[in-house]
């Protein structure tokens, strides 16, 4: 459950409060981000299990990953415990059904870090907000909020904490409340009055959103010579321009530079050779790189290399490489390996903000056609803090005489950097950074919001590699494209004055009339109506903001979810997240909706729903509905706004009509899927034995369930058909209904304990009929790479795993037939002697048992000749069982739930899976990581979501503007992690042509009076294009090959449709939509657009 609610705290902290007194409230621990993890002593040599974190929790998300993650992995530090300065503090319980999806990108050793670790932020305007946001429900330790300013009208363009009601209220205490019930497992308080330095020695990070250079770097020093070093993150967000910079001291140790897996592969052969020559087996490519250094396990021969050693490789090629030993003296490779990368930390030497600012090193850049822009910016920073600091003020919007200021400030100061003095300062960018410098816009300040939050989470944990140091970026294309007049700018005294001071009043207004769809309201949804509310986005009395979603609120959303309290658990998501957006602005014209976007529900979003949207933002988590989305898109040619977050990854796509392609126009490769025979046969990783464990839970406790209860239903229709069926699966069916009702109905507890306990025999059948000497038909070994020959278990009340998985098996087992759970079932004692009263017969092997070994098999049920006769068989003996059974007999099937710890769902799954792998030497899992696998969670964290939303935005506001060239648009692919940002323009459409015409896949050929076939005919003829065949649906309504289709040719065509393809036309529905096969007078095939028929 999630901690009961508790009101906002406020903690001030006054200027000649004691040091005592400060350190009281903050509870100042040692810095975290210099070092490993508190795996107890550490000295020079420190294990680590799998990844950097100790427990290496992956960002799995249902990707497949090789085996042996679990090997352990030896990396060489320097430094001590003492000189690192870490220190888990306060041990908190992480909530793993609350931050599941964070513990997937992060792991328990990042979250316990950041569970110890106090932040400053200081600056509470829109910037502010969006980092505490992402921070607090990330769940670092305290946030403190540091603001001596009011709240203006003006900053509610950008902070979706502050209501008209806030004006005049000091900004950090009208934050602290809202904030605060976002996780109260975090202690959030104020700072409302200067600030010293001395004062920072409570945090381990410091970000500040509004300070001035020389007060920056004053605390910048202190941070860094601090003992140990305290993050000092400078940050700026200047209407469509922004800033980042930071130093984490003079030696940041980063433990894990890019959260991903080790790379691991399974070895084919080891030649005696310097260097030696390593192949492995092609099941997936290796991923090293030249210098990388691996560790050997499980060799059989050359058992030096198994050492635990780390080695150097080179010349790596997918699927092999060379070591750099000489093993011409080592024993000769026979079988088996595995190999595996050890992750190594990197030490990054920071320079403090007064010495970068000189010589700021390479740029991060985010846009390679703005390869020359961020020195420009970052003089132009420079020079703005020289403005603010002379005139007391910003640059007024549109006011030339200040921007002229800005740009000879800009001038001097290029003039005296000698030999780094910049070509050409672009006065006309200056102009616009001059116009929009006082304004906090809200999609940068979420964008940037993203990006810092994650460089805190980095500096607290060591988990990511920080931005180095300095990173620009601008967003100038965003601009309306047409030229603004002075008087545009002025403020109206209104809640979006600081837009319009970048955007004007007209162009405002357009944002207030914008007809929007959004689809979705998880993360990315509440993140979007959190944007659209700040920036207006169908606020005024002509818009209209639809946003839908059938889900429900679960807990573990409202650690991404923002829109969402615990309260809300079970309710609509669209609803609650609607509410609060409209909270957030009560002008949103907001209509919410439970619909899933659909074929099912075109009479819901029917034509005319679509034809009156400018735009519409997918927050989707699924391909197959954004496919269908953007065939809408693309049928009524609206321009969407796509994105997603995979853990610290993130893309945005833009789908503008008739200038970018459509989503659906590129693919993804498929996610490369395990054999069928390998996950049930022969798995080599823990993927594997958990995707089999997945695939028994629901075959044994929730198809065969079902399966008896459709028999029950209506025996005789059941049994007819699985005689007309009369193949492998119809015989499977009736072997499993016949197992539940007679060979293993369970009557009792005692019953479902025996059951849990018989599940070894299929590991002794499979040896027996591939025994360990076997052999192919070439003579090969059969059990070689990446095979792992399957020992079977012995089971044992004293293993405390076994007994747990027996308990799960036996309570699911006895919930599917309805059994009462006896309560001694959860006392261990117990429960071992009720399953020491098992009897477990001998093992009989089969004889003639086929285990299908084929990799390209698609099921594991094997045809026979005498299907018919074991089928008429197996329903007469279920016949016999059901007539014992009492009238209203049904079983209970159970639907996998990943996310309920109570219900023994991932007890049953981890523990299954963990046996299997025992049984094949494959490293076990703990239930967590069991649950990310088995469960397909996604990995998610709240500052790639707000980084993607912020990006989408400054993209509407091209849209909305609607005069932007397909060059002005980007694309942008990103991963915090890296951090890396790449933006492209999109790509265009691909054009066809025929004649005169063109076209591309926008385009849609419309023809109006309701004709007749003749008609319609007759109109592409004229194009200069005979149609052949014309098709509606599924049904061809005219072939010019067929005689008697020439008496079709005076119907209306919309009379065809509903004679011939037995279409229903709903009321709503005034046009059908043709395939038109057509060639040109050469008989060369030509690909038309599709045709709409309109007939109302």
């Amino acid at each position: 459950m999630l901690p009961k609610k508790r009101p906002a705290e406020v903690i001030k902290l006054d200027d000649d409060s004691s040091s005592d007194n400060k350190t009281d409230n903050l509870h100042k621990k040692p810095r975290v981000g210099c070092l490993i993890s508190s795996c107890s002593s550490i000295n020079s040599r420190t294990t680590i299990t799998g990844t950097a974190d100790c427990d290496q929790k992956k960002s799995s998300g249902g990707v497949e990953s090789n085996s042996n993650s679990s090997n352990s992995v030896v990396v060489e530090d320097n430094n001590s415990a003492s000189n690192m300065g870490f220190e888990d503090g306060n041990l908190q319980e992480i909530d793993e059904d609350l931050h599941s999806r964070q513990l997937a990108v992060y792991g328990r050793e990042t979250m316990r870090r950041l569970f110890a670790s106090n932040v400053l932020i200081s600056g509470m305007q829109g910037l502010g907000a969006e980092i505490a946001k992402n921070l607090i429900l990330a769940g670092v330790k305290s946030v403190t909020l540091h603001d001596e300013g009011a709240v203006e009208l003006w900053d509610l363009s950008s902070n979706f904490l502050f209501s008209e009601n806030d004006v005049g209220k000091n900004r950090a205490q009208a934050s602290v409340q809202k904030l605060q019930e976002l996780n109260n497992a975090v202690l959030v308080s104020t700072l409302p009055t200067k600030l010293t330095k001395e004062q920072l020695s409570n945090f381990q990070a410091v970000v500040f959103t509004d300070i001035d250079l020389k007060t920056a770097i004053e605390f910048d020093d202190y941070c860094h010579n601090h003992q140990p070093p305290i993050a000092f993150i400078k940050t700026e967000v200047r209407g469509l321009f922004g800033n980042i910079f930071c130093d984490f001291g003079p030696e940041f140790t980063v433990v894990d530079v890019d959260g991903e897996e080790p790379h691991t592969g399974i070895i084919a052969s080891i030649s005696n050779d310097n260097p030696a020559l390593i192949t492995c087996v092609d099941d997936e490519r290796l991923g090293f790189q030249d210098g990388d250094l691996v560790i050997f396990s499980e060799i059989h021969g050359m058992t030096e290399l198994n050492d635990g050693k780390p080695r150097k490789v080179k010349s790596c090629r997918p699927y092999s490489f060379f070591l750099e030993e000489d093993t011409t003296n080592f024993g000769t490779y026979v079988k088996g390996g595995i190999v595996t990368q050890v992750k190594q930390s990197k030490v990054l030497n920071f320079k403090p903000l007064k010495e970068a600012l000189g010589n700021p090193g390479e740029f991060l850049l985010s846009d390679f056609s703005k390869f020359d822009r961020p020195p420009l910016l970052h003089l132009a920073f420079q020079a703005l803090d020289k403005f603010v600091s002379e005139s007391g003020r910003f640059p007024v919007s549109g006011s030339e005489d200040d921007a002229r200021k800005l740009i000879d400030i800009a001038g001097n100061m290029n003039e005296s950097l000698g030999d780094g003095k910049l070509e050409d300062i672009n006065p006309k960018l200056l102009r616009d950074f001059a116009y929009g410098s006082r304004a906090v816009l809200n999609p940068m300040a979420a964008m940037f919001g993203g990006i810092v939050g994650q460089e805190v989470v980095k500096a607290c944990s060591g988990k990511f590699h920080p931005l180095y140091q300095f990173f620009y970026f601008d967003s100038i294309e965003s601009l309306p494209t047409e030229p603004l007049d002075p008087e545009d700018y002025k403020p109206l005294n209104s809640r979006y004055d600081a837009q319009i001071s970048v955007f004007g009043a007209k162009f405002q207004k357009k944002l207030e009339e914008t007809r929007s769809f959004l689809v979705g309201s998880g993360a990315l949804g509440c993140e979007f109506l959190k944007n659209l509310a700040l920036m207006g986005v169908s606020c005024g009395a002509k818009g209209k903001l639809t946003v839908t979603d059938d889900d429900v609120i679960e807990k573990s959303n409202l650690s991404r979810q923002f829109l969402f309290r615990d309260w809300n658990i079970g309710q609509a998501k669209s609803t609650v997240a609607a509410s609060a957006a409209s909270l957030i602005n009560p002008r949103l014209q907001i209509e919410a909706l439970q619909n899933r976007v659909g074929p099912e529900t075109e009479n819901v979003f029917d034509d005319t729903f679509w034809e009156n949207l400018n735009v519409v933002v997918n927050a989707l988590d699924n391909v197959n509905a954004r496919l269908y989305v953007d065939q809408r898109c693309l049928y009524f040619q609206k321009p969407l706004l796509e994105s997603g977050t995979l853990g610290a990854k993130c893309n945005t796509q833009m789908v503008i009509p008739h200038l970018t392609e459509n989503y659906g126009a590129s693919r993804d490769p498929p996610e490369k899927q395990a054999p069928m025979c390998t996950v049930h046969s022969f798995p080599h990783n823990i993927d594997h034995c958990l995707t089999w464990a997945r695939s028994e839970f629901e075959g044994l406790l929730e198809k065969t369930p079902s399966e008896v209860n459709a028999y029950l239903s209506n025996p005789g229709e059941y049994t007819s058909g699985m005689r007309n069926a009369g193949d492998a699966q119809a015989r499977d069916n009736l072997e499993r209904v016949l197992e539940c009702l007679d060979r293993e109905k369970c009557e009792s507890f005692q019953d479902c304990i025996t059951w849990a306990h018989y599940f070894c025999n299929r590991m002794k059948q499979l040896i027996f009929t591939f025994p360990e000497d076997a052999a192919t038909s070439t003579g090969a070994p059969f059990w070689s790479a990446p095979k792992r020959f399957p020992r079977p278990l012995e089971f044992s009340v004293s293993d405390p795993s076994h007994l747990h998985f027996v308990l799960s098996g036996a309570i699911l087992r006895a919930e599917t037939f309805g059994i009462p759970i006896p309560e001694w079932a959860k006392n261990p004692k117990k429960l071992a002697e009720a399953v020491e009263k098992v009897i477990v017969p001998d093992f009989q092997p089969k004889q003639g048992v086929r285990i299908e070994t084929d990799e390209n098999a698609t099921t594991l049920s094997a045809a026979s000749v005498d299907d018919s006769a074991v089928i008429d068989q197996l329903i007469k003996n279920i016949e016999r069982a059901r007539k014992s059974l009492p009238s209203d007999y049904t079983m209970k099937p159970i639907q996998f739930e990943k996310d309920d710890d109570t219900n023994y769902h991932m007890d049953f799954i981890a523990g299954l899976a963990n046996m299997r792998a025992r049984n094949y030497s494959i490293p076990e899992v703990d239930k967590l990581r069991a649950k990310f696998i088995a469960g397909r969670i996604i990995p998610a964290i709240a500052t790639s979501t707000a980084m993607a939303t912020g990006l989408v935005c400054l993209e509407l506001y091209k849209v909305i503007d609607g005069g932007h060239k397909v060059e002005d648009y980007r694309n942008t692919f990103a991963n915090l992690a890296l951090p890396l940002f790449s933006m492209a323009e999109p790509v265009p459409p691909k054009v066809m042509k025929h004649q005169d015409l063109t076209w591309t896949v926008w385009d849609r050929w419309t023809i109006k009076g309701n004709p007749t076939l003749r008609e319609l005919i007759k109109w592409l003829a004229d194009k200069g294009l005979d149609a052949y065949s014309i098709s509606c649906g599924s049904c061809l309504l005219y072939n010019s090959m067929f005689p008697r289709h020439k008496d079709r040719m005076d119907k209306k065509v919309v009379d065809l449709a509903r004679d011939v393809a037995k279409m229903e036309i709903p009321e709503y529905r005034r046009h059908l939509d043709l395939m038109v096969a057509c060639e040109d007078e050469e008989e060369n095939d030509i690909d038309i657009p599709q045709v709409s028929v309109y007939f109302r």
